[in-house]
């Protein structure tokens, strides 16, 4: 039974706004306005927590390259997660990203026969382009736009095998458009995405269901309180393709605040439904990520 001390997400987690216009130039010093970046998704992605947007990981702009980490803790009512990311932005333009993605079964594993505290992991291998548009500048009817591919590596795929799933290996593709109405302190965010992942692959890909891709939608909607802190809520609508473990969409609401221009904390309340069998999971998440 493998133990890992490294980290798996979020869950349902959250996501870091941008500050006001009338505050805009104080917060930049040379580089992204603060929180533009976004946090890192439950992928490893720039983004919200649940879902990625049109944005490039790091504080840098299209003159430089920029990185960005994070660790995260959920704890849902019959599970608790941990997660390790980073990313690198390279000329604000194309961003490469990794996790480590972490998920104990506590009680829960016992009783599938796994034993208590089964830990399942995955490392999650990301790449996104920006194709066109900026989340900050130009016209209000012109987002950013971006598209990308995260390929999943489940490193249980025994336990893959034992609940039905097809593959222990998959990739998801997506595309993403985001902006930001400074004039109202609101971020919007759409993203459409292929899958075939079972609990963000946790539970591997494909299933007796079906073994076909399916298309989902994502989004991100914000409203920034002050230059520093902003609150929303995100959506994500999920497969559904294991007979023995249903899965219903995710949602959130966050609260995200910049500590400074490195460092932002976000804070969120997640429902993820049914997870591996067990229902109503809802729960706290905290996520910690450091920008240059």
């Amino acid at each position: 039974m493998r133990r890992t001390t490294q980290i798996a997400t979020i869950l349902g987690a959250t996501v870091a706004l941008l500050p006001a216009s009338a505050h805009a130039q104080d917060m930049r010093h040379g580089g992204k306005l603060v929180l533009t970046n976004g946090i890192s998704t439950i992928e490893g992605a720039s983004g919200g927590g649940l879902t990625p947007w049109a944005t490039i990981a790091g504080n840098s702009t299209k003159d430089g390259i920029g990185v960005q980490a994070s660790a995260t803790v959920a704890e849902v009512e019959d599970y608790d997660f941990r997660s390790a990311s980073i990313a690198i932005g390279i000329f604000d333009r194309v961003e490469v990203s990794y996790a480590r993605q972490m998920l104990d079964t506590n009680w829960v594993g016992g009783a599938l026969g796994l034993g208590n505290d089964y830990k399942l992991d995955q490392d999650v291998f990301g790449l996104k382009v920006k194709l066109f548009g900026d989340m900050v500048y130009g016209p209000s009817a012109l987002p950013a736009v971006a598209i990308g591919a995260q390929h999943k590596k489940n490193l249980d795929g025994a336990v893959v095998r034992a609940v039905g799933g097809r593959h222990a290996e998959g990739t998801d593709f997506y595309a993403s458009a985001t902006k930001l109405f400074l004039s109202h302190s609101v971020l919007a965010s759409v993203t459409g995405r292929l899958t075939k992942a079972n609990q963000n692959g946790l539970l591997g890909f494909g299933g007796d269901k079906s073994d076909a891709y399916d298309f989902h939608l994502e989004g991100t909607l914000a409203y920034q309180i002050s230059r520093k802190f902003a609150v929303g809520g995100e959506y994500r609508s999920k497969p559904d393709k294991l007979g023995i473990a249903r899965e219903d969409d995710w949602y959130d609401l966050f609260a995200a605040y910049a500590l400074n221009r490195n460092l932002t904390a976000t804070l969120a309340y997640a429902d993820l439904g049914s997870v591996a069998t067990v229902p109503e999971q809802r729960g706290v998440l905290f996520q910690l990520q450091a920008g240059f």
